[in-house]
This record gives C-alpha cells, structure tokens and sequence, in this order.
C-alpha cells in the first residue's frame, strides 16, 4: 500500500489516532512492535493558529516514529489550510484530516463527525488543504451521521475528487460513537467500487491478531488501522504482524514481560510530563490492559493502581502482583 510515494507495504497496521493515547511516547512505543505507521493526538486548528502551547507540542514528532502522519481537525476552511501550512513545516510524512471524532465538544461545533453534517463543506476543506500542503494528505471518517444518513460510499469518491492520496473509514456512525459493533460492510463496499483508486483503511473493533486478519480477508482492505485494541496493550502489532505472516499467534512472553512493558510507559509518561500529570495520562492503559484480565480476586488491586499517586508507590503494587497471584 502506498500513500503518495510512501510504500508501507501489503496490508500495513496502522496506529489509529487517539486523544491523549497516542503522545510521542506511545508513539515510539508501537512502531517498535511493529506498527507500519502512526498518527498524533488531534490537533486543533483554532489552536494551532493562536499557538496555544499544548496543541504546538502535538506537533513534535522523531525519526524514530517514520512515516507519521499528523491529524487536524476545525469547522472553517480558512483556519484549517493555515494550519495545514503550520503542520507542514512540522514536517510530517503525511497530513491526516478528522472528520471523524464523534465527541460533542467536537462533533457538536461542527468539526470532526460533525462535518458528516455540511458535507460541501467537508469537501471545501478538504480540497483547499490538499492544494495548501505538498506533502500527501488523507482523510478519517466515519460511515455517516447517523443509521438514516450513511452516506460513506458516495461521499468516498467525492473526497478522492478533492485529490485525498488515502481515506480511513471507521465502520460506525457518529450518534453511535463507541458503542454497538463496527459495521465493515460499507467499508468493503467502497474498497468493491470500481471508481475508487486510493487506498482504503478499515478502523473499528480490532482487538487481535486473529480479527486483524479476518477484516483483511474479507473485506480486502488496503489496510487496517488498530486504536483502542492498542490501549495499554502496544504489544499487539506484534501478534498482528506474526499472525499475519504466519497464521499463528505467537509464543506468549513471561507475565514479567508485559509488565515491565507496561512499567516502561509509566516511566515514559512521567519523564515527558511529571510524576503526577505523568501518572494520570497512563491510568487509562493501566485500566484498559487485558494483561490483568482473568486474574481472579483482582478488583482491589486494580483500583490501588489506578488510585496510586507516586511511582514508587504504582510500581510496588505492579512488582508484587506475580508472586502474589503466582504468575509467570
């Protein structure tokens, strides 16, 4: 799969972009596991524009994490090609537009899935940024507004006339926002379109190796892009990978493995923010990792995790939860 001259190559797994998930860090982390390429956090337009610090520090992205696409997002055509410009000289590999996030503060201004409602708009936005930026631009979206209005595959080839180089589809509607399953039928249905030539990205509930192939399979997807099923477990791209290669599920790793893995993006998170931002950004991995799952008698531990104040404090709950439930 190329997006413009960016090989990423057959059936590539993308690192879907998530708000306060997918900081340089997590990042980082993914891509040495496997993920092919990945996205920043959201970017706001509005501001980047008045350079609200925040948002600028969205922008920084390493060597280490290519090809990177970053992600803006804002409801006028104006704002969103300067800071297209901006984002640029940040000097992504790619530039991905959202018009795919459903929450309200977003979806309700008119940004995001919000633009599932103005499509002429959407299309406007699109078509300017393209013309702004040199670099390869690409669009996330959803199947529409809402079960009335899912209008994805007519609204495919428009945003492809715009002269987008890919577009990632996640198989929900906006008023569905998380919730209910992914529908990858219209997915398909615009890669089956004789009149789309871009590459197409599936989203949606893909939470292991084994689903991963399966949407492949069936759907015939250019390439799929994981995001939740990643929270707290970075390590999927690896199974993903070796499953797709193999048809088999790779030898699980000690219990101490994914730990210390889960250690090290406690430690990264704090040395990029401080010990207690560091600490609340990475509760939501620590609350969302199927490492735990089955482990019985386990909901007071939990919650002394994610009420853990200090490093100190969070890793000695974490050290000592192999010889308490006997794990290896």
């Amino acid at each position: 799969m190329k997006i413009g001259n960016i090989d990423l190559g057959e059936q590539p797994v993308l690192l879907a972009p998530m708000e306060d998930v997918t900081d340089i860090a997590f990042r980082l982390m993914c891509k040495r596991f496997g993920a092919d390429m990945v996205y920043t956090e959201f970017v706001s337009s509005d501001a980047l524009i008045r350079s609200v610090n925040k948002t600028q520090q969205k922008l920084i992205v390493s060597e280490e994490e290519r090809p990177v696409a970053i992600q803006i997002y804002g409801k006028d055509t104006e704002s969103m090609v300067e800071a297209a410009k901006i984002c640029e000289e940040a000097r992504p590999d790619i530039l991905d537009i959202n018009f795919g996030c459903p929450v309200k503060r977003v979806a309700g201004k008119g940004a995001g899935a919000g633009m599932l409602r103005n499509i002429p708009l959407m299309l406007e936005i699109t078509r300017e940024v393209v013309k702004a930026v040199k670099i390869p631009v690409t669009v996330k979206t959803r199947l529409g507004w809402d079960a009335d209005n899912k209008v994805i595959v007519e609204l495919a080839e428009q945003l492809q006339d715009c002269g987008i180089s890919a577009l990632s589809i996640h198989g929900r509607t906006r008023s569905q926002m998380y919730t209910g399953e992914a529908d990858w039928t219209l997915i398909g249905a615009v890669k089956d379109n004789p009149r789309m030539h871009i590459p197409i990205i599936g989203n949606g509930d893909v939470t292991s190796a084994e689903t991963c192939k399966q949407k492949f399979d069936d759907y015939g997807v250019d390439g799929i892009m994981i995001g939740r099923g990643s929270i707290g477990r970075p390590w999927i791209f690896r199974e993903v990978k070796h499953f797709l290669k193999t048809g088999e599920e790779p030898p699980k790793e000690p219990f101490q493995w994914y730990l210390d893995i889960l250690k090290k993006q406690v430690a990264d998170s704090v040395a990029r923010l401080d010990e207690r931002r560091g600490i609340l950004h990475i509760r939501r991995h620590l609350a969302a990792t199927p490492l735990f799952k089955g482990i019985p008698d386990f909901k007071q531990i939990r919650v002394a995790m994610l009420r853990a104040e200090t490093v100190e404090e969070l890793f000695g709950i974490m050290d000592a939860i192999p010889q308490q439930f006997h794990l290896e």
